[in-house]
């Protein structure tokens, strides 16, 4: 009987595409909850600056937006950029997602003005362009290296202008912090979680 193939590292592509999916399904949960119930959840776990209790808000603000229009603007993005993520495995989606939700919050907390509320996935999205951007010069071979920067080229003309607007331009009541930090920690999650570099094996003496 044939041994069964092993398991591709990362998942299978369907299980890849499927965790931003995921958690974009948890965003759009937390937003009918936060209709229903009268629990004013992004006041209670959204990231409070500058207040201890407002540190746990790290862990639940990227999923909580502020109305459906602000879960609208970010799902596009958010799908799409997390899905060019997820692609490099799903383990490494929910990684690179994790170090860009505590450097970004943590941003957020210090820079913020005192008691400033922030809630929303737009940290994430920046994170993920920062994280495509970056992950072209730390690319575990060269034919990696090429096609990680081709992606990166394609991201950057579609989200570029927007994404620099978002942090230089972003408007009364848009939080360039959580856009900048989650920026810089996409892009720290880059160089952190960069994969070891394929080394081939010295050819034997002729």
């Amino acid at each position: 009987m044939p041994a069964a193939p092993p398991a591709r590292p990362g998942g299978s592509i369907p299980s890849r595409l499927l965790q931003p999916v995921l958690l974009l399904a948890v965003m759009w949960a937390a937003r009918i909850l936060d209709d229903l119930l009268p629990y004013d959840a992004n006041r209670e776990l959204g990231i409070q600056s500058w207040a201890w209790e407002g540190l746990d808000g790290i862990l639940f603000s990227p999923v909580l937006h502020g109305s459906w229009a602000h879960l609208g603007a970010n799902t596009v993005p958010f799908l799409a950029l997390g899905v060019l993520v997820a692609l490099d495995g799903a383990g490494r989606f929910w990684g690179v997602t994790a170090v860009i939700a505590v450097f970004g919050g943590l941003g957020v907390w210090l820079v913020s003005p005192p008691g400033t509320i922030t809630v929303g996935a737009s940290g994430l999205v920046f994170g993920y362009f920062g994280y495509l951007l970056v992950r072209a010069f730390v690319a575990p071979s060269l034919g990696h290296g090429i096609l990680y920067a081709l992606l990166a080229i394609g991201v950057a003309a579609i989200y570029g202008t927007s994404m620099l607007a978002g942090i230089i331009d972003a408007g009364a009541g848009v939080s360039w912090q959580a856009h900048l930090f989650g920026g810089i920690g996409g892009a720290y999650a880059a160089v952190l979680l960069r994969p070891r570099r394929i080394r081939r094996a010295p050819a034997p003496p002729g």
